[in-house]
């Protein structure tokens, strides 16, 4: 009888633990995923040759990933390479936190959220490391970017998601030489 009653707690526990995943699962809404070569026609890529850089910045779209790679140099002023994409309606809301799937090199990266401004070089930021050679989840709550302009803190300029209409990914870091980030999917789920 014990066992009985030992064996339909289990079961119902279990149950209960898939049903918390699943729920957790059904918050999540992708985004944008890489499998599609089509995706690549929404993206582009933004190098400080915009400011007489000699950064050489590239992406393409294989093996369900989108690869960001190229060389970031520290010359004429340069510094910044970055990727994004275009304008669209994201549907952001207050208490939302990206997720991203990335493998890296090791390098601080910056995910950048756009909006619809007249402002030059404007952007919100929030920054993370990779580890070299190995695919990790980041996930970036909307309340922790900040807003920038030519990389310098803008205070007073709180995220208004509603406003987003772009997401990118920007190398920065200072050291001169090659990098590579790759991304399989990048996706927004409620903050618990």
């Amino acid at each position: 009888m014990l066992t009985k009653v030992l064996s339909a707690g289990l079961v119902a526990g279990c149950l209960v633990m898939a049903g918390s995943i699943l729920m957790a699962a059904e918050d999540d809404r992708m985004l944008f995923e890489f499998g599609d070569p089509e995706v690549a026609q929404r993206w582009e890529t933004v190098n400080d040759g915009v400011m007489g850089g000699v950064s050489d910045g590239q992406f393409k779209i294989s093996n369900q990933t989108m690869e960001f790679f190229g060389t970031l140099s520290l010359e004429n002023s340069g510094g910044f390479t970055s990727v994004r994409s275009g304008p669209a309606k994201l549907g952001l809301e207050k208490g939302d936190t990206l997720l991203a799937r990335v493998r890296g090199d090791g390098r601080e990266y910056t995910l950048n959220l756009y909006v619809a401004r007249p402002r030059t070089a404007f952007s919100y930021r929030w920054t993370f490391k990779t580890q070299k050679g190995e695919w990790v989840e980041i996930r970036a709550p909307l309340d922790k970017f900040v807003a920038t302009s030519f990389g310098r803190l803008v205070p007073n300029e709180p995220l208004n998601p509603v406003e987003v209409n772009a997401i990118g990914f920007l190398l920065s870091d200072n050291l001169a030489g090659p990098f590579k980030l790759e991304v399989e999917w990048i996706k927004v789920t409620k903050s618990k």
